[in-house]
């Protein structure tokens, strides 16, 4: 997906580092001057020192005081930053049922410009009036029992772009483990929707991850990766570390004639949005290696799991999907099926090292080609869009049955993928019922804090 935020651009990102540098420079110059000022005047003091200027010299004592004691802090401070996220994973959310929406305010305005989708989010309030916010008690066709579960979706309007929703989370995190109970996830043409983390704010310098995220039917699982420059896979992931594959990219137009080039073709492993050789805001992107990981497929086998660990400490970022979610592995099924229980000492510690392979392995960190700055302070959002840049642009190609019926064409008499795209929608079709997400939860995790040593590794 596209943060709402969107201003950005690497020239700009070079004149900041300038910037910060002039910055430093005068500080430092203008510190020099006071520093000899001060020098100076104490110097004059004590040569002629005299009885009512005594309260000088015990205000320089308090003075000096203070700055112990502030040394005395700035230590304290140092031994806790040394502290680091390498125990073992402890719960932060458990998001389900009725407090589910608790742990996200709701996006009220129409999609970014990057995404531009034939939708309007809105306000909680309306939302809860639409009905297309809501949670539901149902019994769990897993174990039988009657489970709260999360339904969103959207709702037809009278000037064409669908009410929707996306919800934009309280929390921000730096690292962590994320996993989605998801039993049904919207589907169809020209829908779009997304489970993913970012921050708008600064993007893309503090990244993007997409850990859900399909157009117009699509069928197999991807992870993708945003940022700035300098963030590149090439020849830091190993194809054992992972079952999928890098996307691969072709047809990227010829910067001298501007015909697309389908003769070359190279994987998407860079991650900056503006790699050259990659469709603008591509990222590097891990394609799962079996189709039905996605889509009407992991509705029809009654959802999936999908789970993202975020472990810079342990230099990766790593995606698994579990459908049937009765295939997950038994560690993954009692840590969900624990999350929710008040009793601590009865929830069942996450152990992504016992889950076996990732289908998508991203290095990052130390001695890797993208450092883990690249990534913090992000949020959990959940969206659905339809039509808009990906989906809309997509629309002719991956559903032409519905293109050729609801064809618009551009002044040239051509078809414009994105107007038919939206007529589609503003027919209203009852496919666009499969526009929905169920949810059971979403769980997030986090390493405990402890203190590094050079003989103790991370916990897996």
């Amino acid at each position: 997906m596209s943060p709402r935020n969107q201003s950005y651009s690497s020239i700009e990102e070079s004149s900041n580092v300038l910037d910060e540098s002039h910055h430093h420079h005068a500080q430092k110059s203008s510190m020099k001057k006071m520093q000899l000022k001060s020098d100076s005047s104490i110097s004059s003091d004590l040569d002629d020192a005299l009885p009512w200027k005594w309260p000088f010299f015990v205000a320089i004592a308090g003075a000096g005081l203070i700055l112990i004691g502030k040394n005395v802090l700035h230590s304290i401070l140092d031994k806790s930053s040394s502290l680091k996220p390498i125990g073992p994973y402890r719960l932060v959310e458990a998001q389900e049922g009725h407090n589910f929406f608790s742990y996200y305010d709701f996006f009220d305005g129409p999609d970014s410009i990057g995404s531009a989708g034939y939708n309007m989010y809105v306000s909680k309030e309306k939302a809860m009036d639409l009905d297309i916010a809501k949670v539901i008690t149902e019994e769990d066709p897993l174990s039988g029992d009657p489970v709260d579960f999360v339904h969103m979706s959207s709702a037809p309007t009278e000037k064409g772009p669908r009410d929707s929703i996306r919800l934009e989370g309280k929390r921000r995190f730096d690292h962590g483990l994320f996993i989605l109970d998801v039993r049904h996830q919207p589907d169809g043409c020209g829908v779009w929707p997304a489970f993913w983390l970012t921050d708008e704010a600064a993007w893309p310098r503090n990244g993007e991850v997409d850990i859900l995220e399909g157009v117009n039917g699509q069928t197999v699982a991807k992870t993708a990766l945003h940022t700035s420059d300098k963030c590149d896979m090439y020849a830091h992931v190993s194809p054992r570390s992972m079952t999928g594959d890098w996307e691969w990219v072709t047809g990227i137009p010829n910067q001298f004639t501007g015909e697309p080039d389908f003769k070359t073709a190279k994987p998407a492993d860079n991650c900056w949005v503006m790699a050259q050789h990659q469709w603008g805001n591509e990222g590097c992107t891990a394609v799962h290696d079996r189709n039905g990981t996605l889509g009407a497929p992991v509705n029809d086998n009654g959802g999936g799991v999908y789970a993202l660990e975020w472990d810079p400490e342990n230099k990766a970022i790593k995606s698994w999907v579990f459908s049937p979610i009765q295939d997950m592995p038994e560690n993954l099924i009692g840590t969900i099926e624990t999350a929710g229980l008040e009793d601590v000492s009865k929830q069942v510690t996450p152990n992504p090292h016992s889950w076996g392979t990732p289908y998508a392995m991203f290095a990052i960190g130390e001695d890797t080609g993208c450092s883990a700055s690249h990534f913090k302070n992000m949020r959990i959002v959940f969206n659905l869009a339809f039509c808009g840049n990906v989906s809309g642009n997509r629309f002719t190609r991956e559903c032409p049955v519905l293109a050729e019926k609801f064809n618009v064409t551009n002044k040239k008499g051509l078809n414009d993928p994105v107007w038919t795209c939206n007529a589609y929608i503003e027919s209203d079709p009852e496919a666009l019922n499969e526009a929905y997400w169920k949810i059971r939860g979403v769980y997030v995790y986090e390493r405990e804090l402890r203190k590094p040593k050079n003989d103790i590794k991370v916990e897996k």
